[in-house]
C-alpha cells in the first residue's frame, strides 16, 4: 500500500500536463504527500487541492468520538463496498505523482524505497474523491495486487497506474470499464532503494480499507 508519494510539479504545470484547468485560489501542498495532508488531483477537468484520505469515524471504549483516521488507500476488491461504492461509481479522479514510496527492512529500522516510471517527470494513478464533514474534500488512491509487476519485489500491492490513453476511461467510463483498468502495471518501473528512514513524523500514518 502507499502511504507516501512525491509530487514535484505546481498546479499550473499539472494542469498543462493533463490538459486540465487550474482551479482558482492556488494550492498549498508539500512535495512529499502524507495521509491526512493536502495534495493535488485532477477531477472534473480541474486541478484541485484535496486532503489525502477518507475519514474513518472512530469511537473509544466508552463510545466517545475519536479523531477520524484518514483511509488513504482503496483496495480494488473493496470498491463495491458501501464505503467506496458511490465514489467509485460517480467520482473518479487522477492523482498526479512523480514517485511513490514503500517501507522496506526490519521493523523499527525500515527505509524508503521509491518507485516511479523511467524517464517520466509526472504520471497518474487512479483515485476516487468525495466531500466530507471531517476533512472537507478528500481523495483516496486505488490499489491493486502487484503480482506480475516489478513492484511485487517491493510490496504485494501497488497504485493503479494509468496510461494517458486510459485517463478518460478511468474518470468518465462505466464502472465496469474503470474496474478493468485496475491491474498491476506491466511496463518498466524504476526502483530506488534508499537508506532514508521510513518514519518521519507523518509517514507513520497509514490506512487501507
Amino acid at each position: 500500500m502507499c502511504n507516501l508519494y512525491r509530487m514535484t510539479k505546481n498546479a499550473d504545470e499539472v494542469a498543462k500536463w493533463f490538459d486540465a484547468i487550474a482551479a482558482a485560489g492556488g494550492a498549498n501542498f508539500g512535495e512529499e504527500v502524507y495521509p491526512g495532508y493536502p495534495g493535488l488531483v485532477v477531477a472534473d477537468g480541474q486541478v484541485r487541492q484535496m486532503n489525502w484520505g477518507y475519514p474513518l469515524v472512530m469511537k473509544g471504549k466508552n463510545g466517545q468520538p475519536l479523531k477520524p483516521k484518514p483511509v488513504n488507500n482503496a483496495r480494488t476488491d473493496k470498491l463495491d463496498s458501501f464505503f467506496w461504492r458511490y465514489s467509485f461509481e460517480e467520482r473518479r479522479c487522477l492523482i498526479p505523482l512523480s514517485a511513490w514510496a514503500e517501507a522496506q527492512g526490519k521493523k523499527g529500522a525500515m527505509t524508503r524505497t521509491w518507485l516511479s516510471l523511467p524517464d517520466a517527470e509526472l504520471f497518474a494513478c487512479a483515485g476516487v474523491w468525495r466531500d466530507s464533514d471531517e476533512f472537507g474534500t478528500c481523495y483516496s488512491m486505488v490499489m491493486t495486487d502487484s503480482a506480475g509487476s516489478a513492484a511485487s519485489d517491493v510490496h504485494s500491492r501497488m497504485p493503479v497506474l494509468l496510461r494517458p490513453e486510459d485517463y478518460a476511461g478511468w474518470v468518465s467510463g462505466s464502472p465496469e470499464d474503470a474496474k478493468a483498468l485496475c491491474a498491476a502495471w506491466n511496463g518498466d518501473l524504476k526502483i530506488d532503494r534508499t537508506d532514508d528512514p521510513w518514519v518521519r513524523g507523518a509517514a507513520s500514518q497509514r490506512s487501507l480499507l
